[in-house]
């Protein structure tokens, strides 16, 4: 079972975009199906149509034991003062419940995300404590692929969450993060049984991550060749970033992260129609895996 500082967030946990584009009452209806399934976490991006803590302490707000993880909050959002304060805020209203997630993004011009990271996380331990302290203690940990930022998660946070890698790189990502530190992974999955099917609709989902700087010299360290990561991408690397097939199929390879040294999988469904919700799959994937 994974753990993140003593906070339990169990094997296999739901990561979804789709929460951006949903009113509040439909993401309450849809996190408290997904707690009553049995789900243990919760992980969610931030991305431009809301707020990342305020969208947490919403989810937190509307369930009782699902974890909610930020996955991630990208450091450019908020100065690092409110992002302690609120973090604090979420630890003590849900203690046990809630891990800040920190990750670049995009980035800024002039910096990298190496002296960005370490500038922002001096920037939080610097604040001064609260009184009365929290009911549970703040949990933190980074979005880290290469091996400085993976190693800047083991020294300053509770650990790590990787996206969009392989089964090789959580081995390598465990070796360097030692026995202690969390490592998360997440990986996208696909219903789809027949392999053009499969493949074409991946392809579309990895478009934008085989056109960004970040992203390709994060695959170029995997092992993939310059012909892999052009023309959308070769079916290697489409099989290996996502995994298609039946049920079974998709499970026996998302336990392979498990075995390779990972503590969790936050497992995101790719393939979905536009308008349709994901929750079908969800439920097939909580009779599978919890």
């Amino acid at each position: 079972m994974g753990t993140l500082n003593g906070l339990d967030v169990g094997t296999f946990g739901v990561y979804t975009f789709d929460f951006e584009h949903l009113s509040a009452g439909q993401m309450r209806e849809a996190i408290q199906e997904l707690e009553e399934l049995g789900w243990p976490a919760f992980w969610f991006p931030e991305l431009l149509g809301r707020e990342a803590l305020t969208h947490a302490g919403f989810l937190l707000s509307c369930t009782e034991r699902i974890r909610v993880m930020n996955a991630v909050a990208v450091i450019w959002s908020r100065p690092a003062r409110w992002t302690h304060a609120a973090g604090l805020l979420l630890a003590d209203a849900f203690p046990d419940r809630h891990a800040l997630g920190l990750g670049f993004g995009a980035g800024q011009p002039g910096t990298t995300p190496m002296a960005a990271m370490a500038a922002y996380l001096d920037e939080l331990d610097a604040q001064e404590p609260i009184a009365p302290a929290p009911a549970g203690p703040m949990r933190r940990f980074l979005a880290a692929y290469g091996p400085k930022m993976l190693a800047l998660a083991r020294d300053r946070a509770g650990g790590a969450l990787t996206y969009h890698v392989n089964v090789e790189h959580t081995a390598q990502a465990r070796e360097i993060l030692g026995a202690g530190a969390f490592l998360g992974v997440e990986h996208a999955v696909l219903f789809e049984t027949d392999p053009a099917k499969a493949r074409a609709l991946a392809r579309e989902h990895l478009q934008v991550y085989l056109a960004t700087k970040y992203n390709i010299a994060k695959f170029r360290r995997l092992g993939y060749g310059e012909a892999e990561l052009s023309d959308g991408g070769s079916d290697r690397i489409v099989d290996d970033l996502v995994f298609w097939g039946d049920a079974d199929t998709i499970v026996a390879k998302l336990r392979a992260h498990v075995e390779a040294g990972a503590d969790h999988v936050a497992v995101q469904v790719i393939g979905v129609a536009p308008g349709q919700p994901a929750m079908p799959h969800w439920r097939r994937l909580a009779e599978a895996l919890l």
